[in-house]
């Protein structure tokens, strides 16, 4: 028997496909105590250490490693949203380092657009130069984040993750991770 889903053969008498986990029988023939249970699937990214306990909601109702990879898909708006809405002391430290990251990122390319109309022109070539390597590495900075926060790592940069650390509120606790 293959899996509709997926395609994988699975047994003959199989009810769930050994791959992906799709139901290969209807679900009316299925019995209730059949199907596996939620709380057993852990998060991507998050260690099954607890031994098949319920991965770790947020305020927002999406999984913490989810809540953490949107704190930085727009940057620090999508930070400052989730500063304000999540109370789970991961998001709110990537989201806190998506603002002060990305804050300071726009900030010196507003520097820059003041700067360069103040008869500093002559200097367009530096002003490009450092604008093009600002923006490569913004780039990224911005991707190596959001996947680090999607592994479910607090992954802290050199200077910004302790003061982001600090306003998210505080040290973590091992548990907390």
């Amino acid at each position: 028997m293959f899996c509709p889903k997926c395609g994988t053969e699975s047994a003959a008498g199989a009810r769930f496909c050994t791959h992906c986990g799709t139901p290969l029988a209807p679900l009316e023939d299925i019995a209730p105590a059949a199907a596996p249970a939620a709380e057993s699937i852990p998060n991507p990214g998050q260690s099954d250490a607890g031994g098949g306990a319920p991965a770790a909601g947020t305020t927002s109702g999406l999984q913490r490693n989810v809540a953490g990879l949107l704190c930085y898909v727009l940057g620090w708006l999508t930070g400052i949203i989730f500063y304000l809405v999540e109370k789970d002391p991961f998001v709110r430290f990537h989201a806190m380092q998506s603002i002060l990251t990305f804050g300071g990122v726009t900030a010196v390319y507003i520097v820059i657009a003041i700067l360069l109309p103040m008869g500093l022109w002559r200097l367009w070539f530096l002003f490009h130069t450092l604008g093009t390597l600002l923006w490569l590495a913004s780039v990224v900075l911005w991707v190596l984040l959001m996947v680090k926060a999607y592994q479910g790592e607090r992954y802290k940069l050199p200077v910004v993750g302790d003061l982001a650390e600090r306003y998210a509120g505080g040290r973590f606790c091992s548990s907390c991770q």
